[in-house]
C-alpha cells in the first residue's frame, strides 16, 4: 500500500510516499531531515550556517555545507558557468529578497533589477569555505535537490518510495509515472531509480512597477534570464544532479539550442518553449 505525507519545507511544498506497511518511522526520519538541512542551508534564515557563511565570508562549515559547496563548484566549472552558486545577490536585487510567500506577486517598491555581478570565487580549504569579497552563496535549487536525494534514501529503507520537493522528484523501487506539465499535451514520463528536476521561468515569478522578474538569474547578465525557453525538465541519476542540468539548458536561451545540447549530452529532457512549443531531446520520444 502507498502512503502520502505532504508538508511545508525549504519553500517549497513536500510530498513523500512510500510503498510499505508499517510507513510512520521512515516518514517521520525523512520528514525531520528537510527540517534539518532548512536550518543549515536556506538563505531567508538569519541563524543558518549558509547566512553564517555568507556575512563572514571565510568560514569553517560543517559535513552538509562541506559536501554541498563543493558540488556547486564542479557543476558551475562543468556548465561553463550557467550554473552559479554566487548569484545569490542578482536575486536579491531582482526582487526575490524574502521567502517567496512572503513575496507580493504585484509591488509598487522601486523595481531592483539592476544587474548584480556574478561568477564570484569560491574556494575550499578542507572543511573551510572562502568567498570573495562582494559575493554571498545560493545554493537554493541544488541544495533542494540534494535534501530530496537524502530523504528519498531515508524512505528507501522502508520499501520503494518516492519524494517530490517542489518538482525535484525522486524515485527509487519501483517505476514511477510522473506528469510534466506542458501547454495542450499530456506527457507522463516513467521514473525508476533515478530523479526529475524542473528549471523555469513559469514559477517563482512576480511583478516590480510593471515589469516581471523570476528567479532563474543569468550569471553573465546578472539579472533574470531572458530568451524564448519557459522550462526545461530533466532526468538525471539524482536530483541534485537534475537541478544543474536543467539550468544550464534553461540558459542555453533558445528552445532548439537546449535540445541540441540536451541531444549531444544524451540528457533526456522535455523543453517548453514560450510559445508553448515542447521540444523532446536526449533521447526522450
Amino acid at each position: 500500500m502507498i502512503h502520502r505525507r505532504r508538508f511545508h519545507a525549504m519553500g517549497t511544498e513536500i510530498e513523500l510516499f512510500v510503498d510499505t506497511r508499517a510507513p510512520d518511522v521512515a516518514m517521520d526520519e525523512a520528514e525531520r531531515e528537510f527540517r534539518r538541512l532548512e536550518q543549515i542551508l536556506s538563505r531567508f534564515l538569519p541563524d543558518s550556517e549558509l547566512s553564517r557563511l555568507n556575512r563572514a565570508r571565510v568560514m569553517q562549515v560543517g559535513p552538509e555545507l562541506a559536501e554541498l559547496v563543493p558540488l556547486a563548484i564542479e557543476a558551475r566549472t562543468r556548465t561553463n558557468g550557467r550554473f552559479d552558486p554566487t548569484v545569490h545577490n542578482a536575486v536579491v536585487s531582482a526582487g526575490y529578497d524574502r521567502t517567496f510567500e512572503l513575496l507580493p506577486e504585484q509591488s509598487s517598491r522601486p523595481a531592483r533589477v539592476a544587474p548584480a555581478p556574478c561568477s564570484g570565487d569560491v574556494e575550499m580549504n578542507g572543511d573551510v569555505v572562502v568567498i570573495e569579497e562582494g559575493f554571498a552563496l545560493d545554493l537554493g535549487g541544488i541544495a533542494k535537490g540534494w535534501a530530496a536525494d537524502r530523504a528519498c534514501a531515508i524512505l528507501a529503507s522502508a520499501g520503494p518510495a518516492l519524494v517530490d520537493a517542489g518538482g525535484d522528484v525522486v524515485g527509487v523501487g519501483r517505476t514511477w509515472p510522473i506528469g510534466v506539465p506542458v501547454p495542450a499535451q499530456d506527457i507522463t514520463l516513467g521514473l525508476r531509480d533515478g530523479a526529475l528536476a524542473t528549471s523555469g521561468r513559469d514559477r517563482r515569478r512576480w511583478t516590480c512597477n510593471g515589469r516581471e522578474a523570476h528567479h532563474v538569474i543569468d550569471p553573465a547578465t546578472g539579472a533574470p534570464a531572458d530568451g524564448d525557453v519557459l522550462t526545461v525538465t530533466v532526468a538525471a541519476r539524482t536530483a541534485a544532479e537534475a537541478e544543474v542540468l536543467a539550468t544550464a539548458l534553461f540558459l542555453s536561451g533558445e528552445a532548439e539550442r537546449a535540445a541540441r545540447e540536451a541531444d549531444a549530452q544524451a540528457v533526456p529532457a522535455v523543453i517548453v518553449a514560450r510559445d508553448g512549443r515542447a521540444l523532446l531531446a536526449g533521447g526522450l520520444a
